[in-house]
């Protein structure tokens, strides 16, 4: 038995009638596993039904969510500049804050502009529908994020799927055009429900000679990898070698909104182009002040991503020893692989049973056989959350 009952279809529309009779809803209100509404967070605690858990599922690597400063940047730019800039930057102005934000993240990722919107997700799509026309060619890696695929999905452009982190099948696909066709290749830098990080190296090569220009959705490499946190370009020496640099403010830098780098003429294109630039409302002041103000940590408090690495180390050796199978991972972004999804949702249910919050992934979401709950370190976690999170995962490991 379910615990609802939709309304009676009757007399609805052909849509309608698809909206109340769908399975895959009634599954979701059925298990609950998504959209739980806390009532409190403090750090890496949350509270769910009266009960405090520990978060394993945020994307706050750095654990700076609660830093004092970034929570006084947020107040003080309510008090300057209010809640809201109420419309589009191309309708009614950019605000100062904008400016300043766009300038400093730039500087930080090494490219010469930056552009940010009020969501990750805007971020990526503008990152491709901008620059891909009608003639040319999209290469996407085919784990890439929904963001970049809806983009792509706007454009008028060819696309080709190449197999995930596997520069030589990407080598292929382009070796099967001619040099003049423009191409675009899309991949990220980090994987976020595979952990993996991207053999840039190796897609530079597959490229050269290929007339590509290289989008790259950073937004878990970001304040995770490279020096200072600078990314995974950066992590390798090859910034410069990348067109475009994407993301979101809403993972290390605890806020919302998302960012596209590159150099200023790429920037300024976009600015012309981009949909999700010239028709979404501008970033709100708190989210710019917010991820300003994390932007800085990381070039003066290097302890958060020093801690996160050492949180990250103390877990994987946890489901190492536990013989699960975290598919790889390289990151703070680890799923523990089940394999089906039969086994998935009994295991996420025993590590929310035992205070650990997570989050369960299944096909098609991930390819066939990976079905996984997704973990992901934070800084802030600290030795008592591990002692509840071992517990858990021994409890939910049992049924294996």
């Amino acid at each position: 038995m379910f615990p609802f009952q939709f309304k009676s279809t009757t007399g609805q529309s052909s849509i309608s009638q698809r909206c109340s009779s769908d399975d895959l809803t009634r599954l979701r209100l059925k298990y609950t596993p998504y959209y739980h509404s806390f009532t409190a967070q403090d750090a890496t605690r949350v509270t769910l039904n009266g009960r405090q858990l520990v978060m394993l599922a945020s994307n706050d690597y750095l654990g700076l969510t609660h830093h004092p400063k970034v929570k006084e940047a947020g107040k003080r730019a309510l008090d300057i500049w209010g809640a809201s800039t109420t419309g589009a930057r191309l309708a009614n102005g950019s605000r100062a804050y904008h400016t300043e934000l766009e300038e400093r993240l730039a500087a930080f990722l090494g490219k010469e502009a930056c552009h940010v919107s009020a969501a990750g997700y805007l971020s990526c799509m503008s990152a491709v529908q901008s620059f891909a026309q009608k003639g040319d060619i999209v290469f996407a890696d085919k784990n890439c994020h929904s963001s970049l695929l809806a983009g792509i999905g706007l454009t008028q452009a060819k696309v080709e799927r190449f197999a995930h982190n596997n520069p030589a099948d990407l080598a292929e696909g382009l070796r099967a055009y001619d040099q003049s066709i423009p191409k675009i290749v899309v991949f990220e830098g980090v994987y976020s429900m595979e952990g993996h990080i991207a053999p840039v190296a190796d897609i530079l090569a597959s490229c050269e000679g290929q007339n590509c220009f290289l989008v790259m959705d950073d937004a878990h490499g970001l304040g995770v990898l490279g020096e200072g946190g600078r990314g995974t370009a950066a992590s390798l020496g090859v910034t410069e070698k990348i067109d475009i640099i994407c993301g979101s403010l809403s993972k290390s830098l605890s806020s919302t909104g998302g960012f596209v780098a590159g150099n200023k003429a790429t920037i300024e294109y976009l600015r012309t182009h981009s949909r999700q630039t010239i028709f979404s409302a501008a970033l709100a002041p708190v989210q710019a002040a917010c991820a300003l103000a994390a932007l800085q940590l990381l070039e003066t408090e290097p302890e958060h991503l020093s801690r996160l690495w050492q949180n990250t180390r103390r877990h994987q050796q946890l489901l190492t020893d536990l013989n699960l199978d975290t598919w790889g991972s390289q990151t703070p972004a680890i799923p523990i692989v089940l394999g089906a999804k039969e086994r998935v949702y009994p295991f996420w249910q025993k590590l929310l049973e035992n205070g650990v919050f997570t989050v369960m992934s299944i096909a098609p979401a991930v390819p066939p056989g990976k079905d996984l709950v997704r973990t992901a370190i934070s800084a802030a976690h600290t030795a008592a959350d591990f002692d509840i999170i071992a517990t858990a995962l021994k409890a939910a490991s049992r049924r294996w």
